[in-house]
Order: structure tokens, then sequence, then C-alpha cells
């Protein structure tokens, strides 16, 4: 057996060889005699024992410290749900932020917008003196002085004054009337002249308080507005038809300046009745009234009858 060494160690090994056939199984007498050599190269090739070593001229290694491994967890549905959440609010402030950013200038978005460093020199502002190119006008109004105030009162209170005394004379009127229908059918006056503005009221006075309004033309019934106007200018030879639009079509419209005692006045609403003069006129207001004679009121026009 030849010796051979064995990788990683000291040891050398002796290699036999195998039998070859049944005669190689008793031992060579070489072999025999190289024995002793055999196992003395085997006792050189094996390791001797360690020396004793000197503890008190050692010198101690230090160990540094140790280094655990962090244990990773095992992803929790808790834990899933936190990382939603981050990411969610995370994206909500990245949202909100954007617009704000924006707009400050911080992101430039648009390349003709002057920034910051642009506008920190010196600026100047030009106003155009308009005022100068502005005309100075003034309205025709007034303040009313206390003069005028006071006169317009006193009208108020005269027109007031006018209405009680109208009605003063209604209620006589009416009463007078109904003492004289227990006797007879109501007496009418002719006209005291020819026609004109004077006559024309004079005659239609002496219905005042007495006619009660109806849809009528007689003073024996009732006059309507239209009614009265038919009956009192059909006196004097005028025939006026019936209905308001229809007897305004009659005559000619005048100027409210120019307006004299007799000329019908017309109401837009479907109303007529006489001008008395002084602000007053003759008509037949309405249902459970008499003809009376009281001051103007409402929106209305002047309309003349040429006889």
């Amino acid at each position: 057996m030849t010796p051979e060494a064995s990788p990683g160690t000291d040891l050398v090994l002796a290699k036999v060889a195998p039998p070859s056939s049944a005669a190689s199984t008793a031992p060579a007498a070489g072999d025999i005699a190289r024995a002793p050599e055999a196992v003395k190269a085997l006792e050189l090739a094996l390791p001797t024992a360690p020396a004793a070593v000197d503890k008190a001229s050692t010198v101690p290694v230090k160990r540094g410290p140790s280094i655990r491994m962090p244990r990773v967890k095992k992803p929790t549905k808790k834990g899933a749900v936190s990382v939603v959440v981050m990411t969610f609010a995370a994206a909500l402030v990245a949202t909100m932020a954007l617009p704000a950013y924006a707009f400050g200038g911080g992101g430039n978005f648009d390349s003709g917008v002057a920034t910051d460093a642009s506008l920190s020199g010196a600026q100047t502002l030009e106003v155009p003196d308009a005022s100068a190119a502005l005309a100075i006008s003034r309205d025709n109004y007034k303040a009313p002085t206390t003069e005028e105030l006071a006169a317009s009162r006193e009208a108020a209170a005269a027109a007031v004054a006018a209405t009680e005394a109208a009605n003063r004379a209604a209620d006589a009127a009416a009463a007078k009337g109904a003492t004289a229908s227990g006797s007879g059918a109501f007496t009418v006056n002719p006209p005291s002249g020819s026609y004109s503005g004077a006559a024309i009221v004079a005659f239609a006075e002496q219905f005042v308080g007495v006619v009660p309004y109806g849809s009528g033309a007689s003073p024996d019934t009732s006059f309507g507005c239209d009614g009265l106007t038919q009956y009192v200018f059909g006196a004097f030879g005028i025939y006026l038809p019936r209905t308001v639009s229809n007897q305004a079509a009659m005559g000619i419209p005048i100027a409210p300046e120019d307006a004299q005692a007799g000329d019908l006045m017309v109401y837009p609403i479907g109303h007529i009745g006489i001008y008395a003069g002084d602000g007053t006129m003759i008509d037949s207001p309405d249902w459970g009234r008499y003809v009376e004679h009281r001051p103007v009121w409402g929106s209305y026009y002047f309309v003349r009858i040429v006889a």
C-alpha cells in the first residue's frame, strides 16, 4: 500500500489495493517486511496533541454586541387598512396643495405671468384725470321752500274742507229729495240761458244730492256717469251717445291749463264727469251714492264739446 495525502488534512493514509485473486489474500513476504515502516509513517502523519496553554499569558478576546435581526411580522388586516388610510390622506393633501401652489406662482405654469422676482423692482401706476373730461351739469330740481310747503298744506286742507262741504250738501239734497219724492216726480228746471260752460254747470248743479247713481239717463230714475252728461248736454240741444269712449270721441282734447267750466273730464278707467272749475267736478260716482259736486281726483284728461 502506498501512502496518499487526503485533502484538508495532514493525515497520510495507506492505500490498499484490492486483492486481484484468491492467492492475493495472503500477505507477501515483502509486505510483512515493510510493515514497520508503514506504521512509522502513519504515526508521523497523525497530529500530535496540542501543548498546554498558559492561561496567565493569554489575552482574553473581547466580543462585540450581538446583532439581533428584526423579525418580520405577518401583515394583518388592521395594518393594511392603516396603510390605505395614510395613502389616501397623503393624496388628499397633495390634491389640495397643488392648486394653492399653482395660484401662488410657485409652479409658474404660465410663462407669461410675471413672477415675484420680476415685480421686485420699482413700479409706477398712471391714472388719467378722468374728472377733467366730465362736464358738470345740474338738473332743474329744486327743494321746496318753507312757503311752498305751507301753501301745499293749505291747498290740501282746502280740498278736504270742500269735500266735507260737498258731502253735507249732498246729504241735505238727499233729504230734500226724499221729501219731494212723496209728493210727485222730480221737477227739472230748464236751462236759464244759451249754451255755455257756466250754463252747463248751473243746470247740472240741481241734480247734486238728489238723483242716485244707476244705469239710467233720467232724473226720474237714476244717472250713470255717462247718463248724467248725456242728459245735461241734451238739455242744450247737444246729443251725446252713451258710453264714456263714444262721448269722448265727440269732443276735442284740450290741455289742462286751458280747461274751463263745462268741459268734460274723461278718466281712462271708464268714468266721465263735468268740470265745474276751481279744481272741482260734478259727476255720478258709484252705486249707493248720489250726484256729487266734489274735488277732482285720479288721472284724467279734458275734452271740450263744441256746439
